[in-house]
């Protein structure tokens, strides 16, 4: 997930009759303690941006982050349909739009239908039957590659690779059920053919969004208002399990064995 904006802090105050900041012993003791927690705080919010389960409970977004996705409660129905006027209007500079499949792809099968619009970050998703697997943000480097559509591939291949060392990282990290899940998806993102990108960010303008809308095997395509940076969403994308109501995903499911 890509959040934007953050706090900053108003300087030069302090609490009236208050120690002075630094002051002393107890003032810097209290000093590095708020720094502490400022930086635990930070690292939370940098976990959540990279990974989260799939139909999960959803992590807090900065209060100036554009959503790109479908919020929880919302019928699918709806939201698909409201799409198209989001696009950007006609002779508007290009905008950060969120390309979401029918259901998910392997690298040449995503590059295809993003073909003609700039990639930015892929979101991988390992399906699982009945289970809640990740959703991994990754974005995609540069490479040295003359065809478009070529070089979006090998960005997903190498994105795919970071987004299976972040899921043996999880696995190594968390224990249970959730550490298996971590195992099982590093297991499948291995794999060459994982179909498992769900979703890419792109940019475009209003003609080649519309071109990428009417593609086969594209279910939506969300656009963020004109002036929105890249860095300025926050990706939901929808899970192509999902028909009738945005909600959480069952989570009841055997995992494979390994």
């Amino acid at each position: 997930m890509t959040l934007a904006g953050g706090s900053g802090a108003s300087g030069g105050s302090r609490p009236v009759g208050g120690p002075r900041e630094g002051g002393g012993p107890g003032g810097r003791s209290r000093h590095l303690s708020a720094l502490l927690v400022c930086a635990l705080a930070l690292l939370a919010i940098a976990w959540l941006a990279g990974s989260r389960s799939a139909g999960g409970p959803e992590p807090p977004e900065s209060v100036d982050a554009v959503r790109l996705g479908p919020e929880s409660g919302t019928a699918v129905a709806a939201y698909l349909a409201a799409l198209p006027a989001r696009l950007p209007p006609p002779g508007a500079p290009e905008v950060p739009a969120l390309v979401q499949f029918t259901s998910p792809m392997e690298a040449a099968g995503a590059a295809t239908l993003v073909a003609g619009a700039r990639s930015v970050t892929a979101v991988f998703r390992v399906p699982l039957e009945r289970v809640q697997t990740a959703l991994r943000f990754e974005l995609l480097s540069p490479v040295d590659e003359p065809d478009p559509t070529t070089a979006v591939r090998r960005q997903l291949v190498l994105a795919q690779a970071a987004a299976r060392r972040d899921a043996a990282a999880d696995a190594a990290r968390l224990t249970g059920r959730p550490a298996r899940v971590a195992a099982a998806e590093a297991a499948a993102l291995a794999a060459r053919g994982c179909r498992c990108v769900l979703a890419v960010l792109v940019t475009a303008d209003r003609s080649g969004l519309a071109a990428l809308a009417a593609r086969p095997g594209v279910r939506a395509v969300d656009a963020a208002p004109v002036d929105t940076p890249v860095t300025g969403v926050a990706l939901s994308p929808l899970l192509p399990e999902q028909a009738g109501v945005v909600g959480p995903v069952p989570d009841d499911g055997p995992l494979p064995p390994g």
